[in-house]
C-alpha cells in the first residue's frame, strides 16, 4: 500500500450504501475500473455491514469508513474491517479518538483555523470538506502559501467534470466524488455503468501526488 491515503487513486469514491447485498458487487465494478478504493459513508444503517461484507469478499479492495464523527463509530469501523477512516469535521475530541483507534485517517476542515489545528497535531493530509462551498480551488490556492505542509482530498460536490481543476492544484492529491456510483445505478444494479464511471476517473492524474 502507498505510504499516503492521497495517493492511492486520483478519485476516493463517496458511497452511501443502502442494501448490504449491492455492497460487493459495487465494489468490484470500481476494481473492474481501475479504481481500489472506496469510502463507505457511515449515513445508512447497512454501512457497516457493508464495510464487513467488501472487507470479507473483496479483500483486495482498500475500504474504508466516512462520516466518522465519535471514536465509537471509528472502532466499530475498525471492528468491521475498514481500513481507513473519514471524518467531515475534526473537534480535538475527535482526533484524540481517531489517534487511539490507530487506522490512517483524513480529517475534514474548511478553515485556515482548522488546518492549522491539525497542524499542531502533526497532521499534513486532510479532507476539505464540503470543498466547493467553502472556496473550492480558490481557497486551496489561497492557502498554499500560508500552509505549504499540508495535502489535501477535497471532497463535497466535485463532479466529474470539475474534478481535474482540483487535481491539477499542487496541494491536492485526490478528490472524493459520489458521481462515480450513482444511486440510482447501484439501485438498479447498472454495474457496467459505474465501471465505465470508474475507468474514466482513474485516467486522471493529480499534480499533487507526492514523490
Amino acid at each position: 500500500m502507498n505510504n499516503s491515503l492521497l495517493d492511492i487513486s486520483p478519485v476516493v469514491p463517496v458511497v452511501v450504501v443502502d442494501d448490504v447485498d449491492s455492497a460487493v458487487p459495487l465494489a468490484r465494478a470500481l476494481l473492474a475500473g481501475g479504481i481500489g478504493v472506496i469510502e463507505v459513508t457511515l449515513r445508512s444503517p447497512a454501512a457497516l455491514g457493508a464495510i464487513a461484507v467488501i472487507a470479507d469478499e473483496v479483500p483486495e479492495m482498500f475500504i474504508g469508513a466516512g462520516t466518522v464523527c465519535s471514536e465509537q463509530q471509528a472502532l466499530d469501523s475498525a471492528a468491521a474491517g475498514a481500513k481507513f477512516l473519514v471524518s467531515p469535521g475534526s473537534t480535538d475530541r475527535l482526533l484524540d479518538g481517531l489517534d487511539r483507534v490507530g487506522l490512517p485517517f483524513l480529517a475534514g476542515c474548511a478553515t485556515p483555523s482548522d488546518m492549522m489545528r491539525l497542524i499542531e497535531r502533526g497532521v499534513t493530509e486532510a479532507k476539505l470538506f464540503p470543498a466547493t462551498v467553502v472556496g473550492g480551488t480558490s481557497l486551496l490556492t489561497a492557502i498554499s502559501s500560508p500552509l505549504p505542509q499540508l495535502r489535501f482530498c477535497p471532497t463535497g460536490g466535485i463532479t466529474a467534470a470539475t474534478a481535474p481543476d482540483f487535481l491539477a492544484l499542487p496541494n491536492v492529491g485526490c478528490v472524493g466524488g459520489t458521481w462515480l456510483t450513482p444511486r440510482e445505478a447501484v439501485k438498479n444494479g447498472d454495474w457496467q455503468r459505474i465501471t465505465a464511471l470508474a475507468a474514466e476517473a482513474a485516467k486522471l492524474r493529480p499534480s499533487g501526488k507526492s514523490a
